[in-house]
């Protein structure tokens, strides 16, 4: 009989519960889900919360294979050393092999004021923390957004559609990622809801006040509620256990998704960065990404030799409200190409998109191994980036730390 291995995966969002279902296809192989709350939360549904159409959280049981243990707490250390994790809650948890999954969420503003007088909502609380200023604030109350990615636009698009009076400070160009034929439909649906957009660098936020919103340029906004949308950070966890990151703190791997300091640690989604050249932050990074490092502990267990990254990307879709959207076409390296899909069209797109994260979810609790798409033929653009920054291979992990 095979000896028991433990599997602990930190964090329960789209990378974490793709990892952990994929994981129960062996029946030797234990698995542990530590995650701070006991639902799943889609976070490409925040904005929606903030709004009121939609809750943004689904019950485990709907995406979550039950072979998967949950323990709800939050790791405070992890240690290398002794293989195990200490929990907020009190004691710990040992394993074999760990799976560092723990998302992202705000960004320090670093801006005067905006800790004190912003509402960012880049985490379940945290949305939940602004629905009911909203509600308390005037139909006619000055709504600022800063943040001019999916998310800034998303907001902007879903408050102004309840017919509030938005304004969407973009400190630079709108929609960075658009190809700008997309773009232009963008702002014209946002301007077709009545938001005011503001672009370039004089539009940049210096400060904020609890009514007011100043910019680069001199100009005050009268501003009753601000959103802040403006960049993702990520716990400090990795590196506070002593662990190698990258500047912004997510874990450095290998393209195998292994940690360059211990080959019994891997990581997935928005805390990873595979060879210092982390994915795009989103749910079509996560999953495949999550599927990537689950294979790599089933490869390490099984004594094989594990495959290396190979994502691929397609697309980038943004909802402008509940009747408009657009699915931004980009090639293999995340580049955005001329070709979209806007208006009514684009808006069940976007739903088809939301609803179909948690079918890929739930499909790998019910048959784990039957996700695929992180097998998809990968950009050569990043076997390139990689030769450039003198990592022409995978390096090589059986050595390590074991």
């Amino acid at each position: 009989m095979n000896e028991n291995i433990d599997v602990v995966v930190i964090g329960g969002g789209y990378a974490g519960v793709m990892a952990a279902n994929r994981l129960t296809q062996r029946d030797d192989v234990t698995v542990t889900l530590i995650n701070p709350r006991p639902d799943f939360v889609h976070r490409i549904r925040l904005h929606q919360l903030v709004a009121g159409s939609d809750a943004a959280v689904v019950e485990y049981r709907e995406v979550l294979s039950e072979g998967v243990r949950v323990v709800v707490d939050s790791v405070t250390r992890i240690d290398a050393a002794t293989r195990s994790v200490e929990l907020a809650g009190g004691g710990g948890v040992g394993y074999d092999y760990l799976l560092y999954a723990v998302g992202s969420g705000s960004a320090d503003p670093g801006v005067p004021g905006a800790a004190e007088f912003a509402y960012p909502i880049g985490t379940l609380e945290e949305a939940q923390r602004l629905r009911p200023v909203l509600d308390a604030a005037p139909a006619s109350a000055a709504v600022t957004v800063v943040g001019a990615g999916p998310t800034g636009i998303e907001t902007a698009a879903e408050l102004a559609e309840q017919g509030r009076a938005v304004t969407l400070v973009c400190g630079g160009v709108l929609g960075p990622y658009l190809h700008a034929r997309g773009r232009r439909s963008v702002a014209g649906r946002l301007a077709a809801l009545g938001v005011t957009v503001l672009e370039g660098p004089d539009a940049k936020v210096t400060a904020v006040e609890r009514d007011a919103v100043r910019l680069a340029d001199g100009r005050t906004l009268s501003s009753a509620v601000t959103i802040w949308t403006a960049g993702f950070g990520v716990p400090d966890l990795a590196a506070r256990s002593g662990l190698s990151t990258d500047a912004l703190g997510r874990l450095l791997t290998d393209e195998t998704l292994t940690s360059v300091d211990d080959v019994r640690i891997l990581a997935a989604g928005d805390s990873a960065a595979p060879s210092g050249l982390p994915l795009r932050m989103s749910c079509q990074a996560a999953l495949p990404l999550g599927a990537r490092a689950a294979d790599t502990v089933l490869s390490r267990i099984a004594d094989e030799r594990p495959a290396p990254l190979n994502q691929t990307f397609g697309a980038q879709c943004i909802s402008l409200g509940r009747r408009a959207g657009i699915f931004q076409f980009a090639n293999k390296s995340d580049v955005a190409v001329w070709m979209h899909i806007d208006g009514g069209l684009g808006a069940k797109v976007k739903e088809l998109v939301c609803k179909g994260v948690l079918k890929h979810m739930a499909g790998e609790a019910h048959k784990p191994g039957g996700y695929k798409l992180h097998l998809m033929s990968g950009p050569a653009k990043r076997e390139e980036r990689l030769r450039a920054a003198g990592r022409g291979e995978a390096p090589a992990v059986a050595e390590r730390v074991a």
